[in-house]
């Protein structure tokens, strides 16, 4: 395979902002469309009515574009995302909105987010300009636990999540926020959970969460689960998450496995093994992440369901750690059908035809 020198050079991040009808996505956006660091960036939502925005803040409208004075974009989704994305790519393009460097989508409360991150790596011309930032999932403080145990989509957006915010903290108490934060580490064993309230976040704290360079560093690390340090190390149960080393974790049909291999991987045979997992069980991989070593280099991969990015070798490893990674998120499989099938995979190797 012929690698890129860097994928991910020059596109436009986008963040994805989901979460259950009445987490507070609204309230969120909201206040993140007033906030000063919000300058030079777009915020897709999908009606213009629900946002509360100060008018004195508005200073041209069109049919689905309002420019805000604080210099960020607020843009409504008419038709489909695809669309809107590629349309304001364009717009930008030829000056007709102003050169904004990232992008925030706003999903509905019932969506399945997966779609949307497939969306921006299958489309061949908004990969060629965007790439997945990171996804965050608003849970409801005061609801949450009833709808994992009765949402499907509740459950989703969690699991595939790169970071959590408990919204109506200021509702519930301390006891039952610690039970749904032990849900939701059922579901997602490596990603923070914020509380917040009145949708009050720190933006800076909404970004830069995936890969934005194949120039290793520590923030690839954090990108792919790992703790750096023995704080970030325990979650609120005090259970470790170091990529690799955390137990497998489910709620009812979703499960978390996390894989870690000694040997290099050939490509070849790492790839075959990845297609034919997409082919057969893609809708039920609901998520996967890894950093993983070719023939001695690092190679990191992510993929959603039967989407698999374009992988990104890094210009060197991001720490002494050269084992291979992955942690995968899953529905209805059994992870010892994973895992046997990666460690078969890691045990061929390819080697010439001696003589009989």
């Amino acid at each position: 395979m012929t690698w890129s020198r860097d994928a991910l050079a020059g596109k436009i991040p986008v963040t994805l902002v989901t979460g259950f009808l009445g987490s507070g996505k609204t309230t969120l956006i909201s206040k993140l469309l007033l906030h000063p660091d919000m300058r030079r960036v777009a915020v897709v939502i999908n009606e213009m009515g629900e946002i509360g925005i100060d008018h004195d803040l508005v200073t041209v409208s069109s049919e689905n574009i309002t420019l805000l004075a604080n210099g960020c974009i607020c843009c409504s989704v008419r038709t489909d995302l695809q669309e809107t994305l590629r349309d304001l790519f364009a717009q930008r393009r030829v000056g007709e909105v102003f050169d904004f460097d990232r992008v925030i989508v706003e999903t509905t409360g019932l969506a399945d987010p997966a779609p949307v991150v497939q969306t921006l790596a299958s489309d061949t011309l908004l990969a060629a300009h965007y790439r997945l930032d990171g996804l965050i999932t608003l849970v409801d403080g005061l609801h949450g636990v009833g709808q994992i145990d009765q949402q499907t989509e509740a459950v989703k957006q969690i699991a595939i999540a790169d970071k959590i915010l408990v919204t109506k903290t200021d509702l519930t108490s301390a006891d039952h926020l610690e039970t749904l934060c032990g849900r939701i580490r059922q579901l997602n064993s490596q990603s923070p959970i914020e509380f917040i309230r009145q949708g009050e976040v720190d933006p800076k704290s909404l970004i830069d969460l995936g890969l934005s360079s194949s120039r290793a560093s520590l923030k690839t690390l954090q990108f792919l689960g790992e703790a750096l340090n023995d704080v970030a190390a325990a979650d609120v149960n005090g259970t470790g998450r170091y990529l690799g080393q955390r137990s497998a974790t489910h709620n009812s049909a979703v499960k978390t496995l996390s894989l870690r291999f000694t040997e290099p991987f050939e490509w070849l045979s790492f790839s075959s093994a990845l297609e034919l997992l997409t082919t057969l069980r893609g809708p039920d991989l609901l998520r996967l992440k890894g950093i993983i070593n070719v023939d001695g280099d690092p190679v990191v991969i992510q993929g959603v369901q039967h989407i698999i990015d374009t992988p990104v070798k890094m210009d060197r490893w991001p720490s002494d750690d050269k084992d291979s990674r992955l942690v995968f998120i899953v529905r209805n499989m059994e992870l010892d059908v994973i895992r046997n099938l990666f460690q078969a995979v890691g045990a061929i190797k390819s080697a010439p035809l001696s003589a009989t």
